[in-house]
């Protein structure tokens, strides 16, 4: 395109055309010295979403270190794993896995803790549609009482691995690590925010649980399920306090301070 015709088009037209087409630099550089400020203002907004698309492939790029180490030494098929919900006083715990594709890009991928709620529906839609696998485990309320949450969170994690569609070879989980597993792997302390892999587990395991708490606010009203997810909140407590627990509270735990 040559400077003769951009000058010939409006604002609205080159507006238009920056939405449809991938500009290339000269002609982001005929913009930027056009002598329309709307012109320039729109070639100044482009670069704008250039260099900040740069700057996210950089940090998903540098979130895959983990994964390309792992296929360097010769592994294939390398899971992340990541479990939601060992703070709350009620629910499950539930672990995700996910096998992401070679040199996997989403944008906006992160721990699911630094999302927000809506993100997280898309990211998982994605995440599900595109990975080579994906599952998740879940650690039942009487499990985390009978064997503390702990164990019941590797139990979780120990349940998405195995269910698979794809076996790994490898894993890379937030943390921990888990006995007589039958692959090789990886624990990692803040995994969820240096290896995208993680990072896709805590996502899934996080919209899982979200979707599971709703469900158990149809079952036992009155408590917030579908708000708070169980976590300890003020409105929680006060609703136990005046309600009781049900069944889906954690017995194990302390759901009510102890002077109340």
């Amino acid at each position: 395109m040559t400077k003769t015709k951009f000058s010939r088009m409006t604002i609205g037209e080159i507006n238009k055309y920056l939405a449809e087409a991938a500009p290339s630099a000269e002609e982001l550089e005929l913009l930027s010295s056009d002598g329309r400020a709307g012109a320039r203002s729109l070639a100044q907004r482009m670069l704008n979403k250039l260099e900040k698309e740069r700057q996210e492939r950089k940090r998903l790029l540098n979130m895959l270190k983990l994964e390309r180490a792992a296929r360097e030494k010769g592994f294939t098929y390398i899971a992340g794993v990541d479990e939601a919900g060992r703070g709350p006083l009620a629910g499950p715990v539930v672990a995700g896995a996910v096998i992401l594709p070679d040199n996997f890009f989403l944008a906006g991928l992160n721990d699911s803790k630094k999302l927000t709620p809506q993100k997280r529906e898309e990211l998982y839609e994605a995440i599900t549609s595109e990975a080579v696998a994906w599952s998740v485990g879940i650690g039942e309320v009487w499990e985390i009482d009978d064997i503390n949450i702990l164990q019941a969170s590797k139990l979780a994690m120990y349940r998405a691995l195995l269910t698979l569609s794809v076996k790994p070879d490898y894993a890379l989980l937030d943390a921990l690590e888990l006995e007589e597993l039958p692959f090789a792997q990886q624990g990692v302390v803040g995994g969820d925010g240096l290896s995208l892999s993680i990072a896709a587990a805590s996502v899934v395991a996080k919209v899982t649980r979200d979707r599971l708490m709703c469900e158990q606010e149809k079952m036992y009203p009155g408590y917030g399920f579908s708000l708070h997810k169980g976590y300890p909140t003020a409105e929680h407590r006060s609703a136990i306090a005046k309600l009781g627990p049900c069944p889906i509270h954690r017995k194990s735990f302390l759901l009510l301070p102890e002077n109340s």
